[in-house]
């Protein structure tokens, strides 16, 4: 069964009484309704994914709108014969392509809008950088640039904790437990929120300068299993995925032992421990900061993959 058998089987169950609901919808959204299911077997069959399982209509988030059925007027959207005021938060950019309306966890709507524009981002040459990922500087870039770490959830752990206390002294079923688990779960969206609203402006702000960047291809399992919630807190991960959709990502080797080589004569200082911020090379006595300079080294090894610096200087 692919793409247009399933969009003729959607027509005749518009037809029978159990599924006359589909007719409230646009022809254009069953259509994308249509796409999602064929794009959830595509990811099975290639083993990509899980098998798609049957969804409660009341179990859908979102929908979405292709090119026509809705209507916007400033802060007013129309579609299917209903009118809903929203928050403008800011004006479109361009002329609305799609339009998907979402649903959260917590029952507030949002509007998705993307919007067709010029293409007004700059070319970043043939500039690169490393990228070195640490707990107290979330990255120290080869080019010397540090940037601390947020730890956003750590902020906000004891209002956390409160919540979590007051929510589990409420009576299960009662509306005064709700609206408690509805204000613990606001409180982890705006972390949520928060630490995406910092990791896009990092990775707009690097694509900007840079067509390449290398990194190291992070073990965040052991990471976890050593560091804890800090690890999750810092979301590497989560950022590295968000860089890879501005930018070129190249990931060196892990095993390289990127902080305990020299950047400057290449010499491999085995005895250097996690306590040491600062290396200090015993064969051509070069000291650096620790992060910096393995940030240089993956700038390095980097380049080297891609036919460009050696790997090790001169």
């Amino acid at each position: 069964m692919n793409f247009y058998t399933l969009k003729k089987h959607i027509t005749k169950l518009k037809r029978t009484a159990r599924f006359a609901f589909l007719k409230t919808l646009g022809s254009q959204t069953l259509q994308e309704l249509v796409g999602r299911i064929d794009k959830a077997y595509k990811k099975f069959f290639k083993k990509q994914g899980r098998p798609p399982r049957f969804k409660k209509v009341a179990n859908y988030q979102s929908f979405t709108f292709s090119q026509c059925g809705y209507k916007i007027q400033d802060n007013i959207i129309s579609f299917n014969g209903y009118r809903f005021k929203f928050v403008k938060t800011y004006d479109l950019a361009g002329k609305p392509k799609t339009l998907t309306i979402k649903r959260d966890n917590l029952g507030d709507y949002f509007l998705c809008l993307v919007c067709e524009t010029e293409d007004n981002l700059k070319p970043a040459g043939g500039n690169s950088v490393g990228l070195d990922f640490g707990l107290k500087t979330f990255l120290t870039c080869s080019n010397g640039t540090q940037i601390p770490s947020p730890l956003f959830f750590s902020k906000f752990l004891p209002l956390i904790r409160a919540c979590s206390r007051s929510l589990s002294k409420k009576k299960r079923g009662s509306h005064n437990r709700l609206k408690a688990r509805l204000k613990l779960a606001r409180l982890h969206r705006k972390v949520q929120n928060l630490r995406k609203d910092f990791f896009y402006k990092i990775a707009n702000s690097l694509a900007k300068q840079y067509a390449t960047i290398f990194i190291e291809d992070l073990n965040l399992k052991g990471m976890v299993k050593l560091w804890g919630r800090k690890i999750n807190d810092l979301a590497f991960g989560e950022f590295v995925a968000i860089l890879e959709r501005k930018t070129q990502v190249v990931k060196i080797d892990r095993f390289y032992p990127s902080s305990k080589t020299c950047s400057s004569c290449g010499e491999v200082k085995e005895d250097l421990s996690l306590k040491d911020r600062i290396f200090n090379c015993p064969s051509c006595g070069f000291s650096l900061d620790r992060d910096l300079n393995a940030s240089i080294n993956i700038h390095r090894v980097g380049a080297s993959t891609l036919g460009g610096e050696a790997v090790r200087p001169a």
